[in-house]
């Protein structure tokens, strides 16, 4: 398939378009491996920081990947409202591994998991209900840069990862050459068979660099005894194990739900940004079935998760650069990636072997996608809006106040712990800025203006109408 010049990019695969079995279950194994460290981490963090349990943490990490596939495959597919049938690859966000570590230390993890079940539903679910009557103040400026910020925010965690991860850190080599060689041969590689290579090594480039990255550092092991590859996670684990409802049990605690419901409008901006950026591959922005069905799938999975003793699953953005990267946009293909992330999820031993993966092998891949991410919000902005003195003024507002707290983000510590919670969050902020400055500032992207009313804002007359605002 491929759109018209100016429309998006040149698509190997299509939306609905089916690649042959075996490159499809290759190019799922390629979202897997980019997103399964990133959500299974968070498990990790919250567990060791709560202070679980070796067994409960095995557990949740188990649900993680069991309702991340579960929710990616109805993202590809639907059930009733639920999904957009858009190729969004589901997982654990980092946005609640804060919220969810003070509240289970405070209150125990039976309220996290409370505030979850009440806030999935309710905070995406009306969003996501309500969206058609909200869509005209997310227009392409504003979504394109949670979009942009979304990537920029991830980059440091992408370089944390390359330099070899709190492993690295808690042994005293982060940034050790071995940890950054191994991220740079992943780069090298991905970057190399995808722009001077054509068919399947351009397709699976990315899946590749892990591959080979990985070799290299089992092979570092054994010739250095680096111990890059750690497997205690596999040993002793079970063949097969099943989820069981109310493992940590349920309490509802009004300051959790509070913190959750916050949250969770980070998280459905998250979503909102990164549909846009899949979409923006076939140069459009999302319809209103779109937007609804994974807003509802957001919150709905996360609260049927939290019942079993999951974080919440929300779209995950580097995957979403895997499109742009690899031009394949086919949501068969990340429905496939959906069933061996479920597969993982009932077996402890396969998950746990793909968590081995070490963390400056999965930098080198994350540095590249989640640039693949930011470029894809600009190259919406630039499809869709004129850059004109009042949309700049927008950009610059909104990134700058984002990347501010992102780099910064004891500069409100004196605010209070709810709104260092709900200003802190770089997304929330540069959608904040992005959405109030766009409504109210006269423009023909704002809700409240005609083209008629925007014209006194321009510095002078478009002397050519720009692409469409749908």
């Amino acid at each position: 398939m491929t759109n018209e010049p100016g429309d998006g990019i040149e698509l190997e695969y299509g939306l609905d378009e089916k690649p042959p079995m075996a490159k499809s279950i290759l190019l799922g194994l390629q979202h897997v491996a980019v997103m399964i460290v990133p959500a299974t981490a968070v498990a990790y963090i919250v567990a060791g920081n709560v202070g679980l349990s070796s067994a409960d943490t095995a557990y949740i990490v188990q649900m993680v990947l069991l309702f991340s596939g579960l929710a990616t495959v109805i993202q590809a597919y639907t059930i009733g409202p639920v999904g957009a049938k858009l190729p969004i690859v589901m997982g654990s966000s980092f946005t609640f591994v804060g919220a969810a570590t003070t509240i289970g230390i405070e209150f125990g993890m039976a309220a996290v998991f409370g505030a979850i079940l009440v806030t999935g539903f309710v905070v995406e679910g009306v969003i996501g209900w309500q969206f058609k009557r909200i869509k005209p103040f997310f227009p392409p400026l504003v979504t394109g840069l949670v979009v942009v910020i979304i990537g920029l925010y991830l980059i440091p965690t992408g370089m944390d990862y390359a330099a070899g991860g709190s492993a690295a850190q808690e042994a005293g080599e982060f940034g050790a050459v071995h940890h950054i060689g191994l991220a740079a041969l992943v780069l090298a590689i991905a970057v190399g068979l995808n722009m001077l290579t054509r068919g399947v090594t351009r397709l699976l480039s990315i899946l590749a660099a892990i591959v080979v990255g990985y070799a290299a550092a089992l092979a570092l092991d054994f010739v250095y005894g680096f111990g890059l590859v750690d497997f205690s996670s596999v040993r002793g684990a079970d063949p097969v194990a099943f989820p069981s409802p109310m493992h940590f049990g349920l309490e509802f605690e009004p300051i959790a739900i509070l913190v959750f419901a916050f949250l969770f409008l980070v998280s459905a901006m998250e979503t909102v940004g990164d549909m846009s950026g899949v979409t923006a591959a076939e140069g459009r922005n999302p319809d209103d079935r779109e937007f609804r069905g994974a807003l509802f799938n957001d919150g709905s999975l996360s609260s049927l998760g939290s019942i079993f003793g999951t974080f919440p699953v929300t779209s995950f953005s580097q995957n979403v650069g895997i499109i742009s990267f690899t031009g394949v946009m086919s949501r068969h293909v990340v429905g496939i990636s959906g069933v061996i992330l479920a597969i993982l999820g009932l077996s402890p031993v396969i998950g746990g072997f793909v968590t081995t993966i070490p963390s400056a092998v999965f930098g080198g891949a994350v540095l590249l996608m989640v640039g693949m991410v930011a470029a894809s919000g600009f190259r919406l902005i630039v499809l869709h809006t004129e850059l004109n003195r009042r949309n700049m003024v927008i950009v610059a507002v909104s990134l700058g106040l984002g990347l501010g707290i992102a780099t910064t983000p004891e500069a409100i510590s004196g605010l209070p712990n709810a709104a260092q919670t709900f200003f802190g969050e770089p997304v929330i902020l540069t959608a904040l800025s992005a959405l109030i400055l766009n409504t109210i500032v006269p423009g023909e992207q704002s809700p409240l203006f005609d083209a008629e009313d925007a014209a006194p804002v321009d510095d002078k007359p478009n002397p050519a109408p720009g692409p469409s605002d749908d």
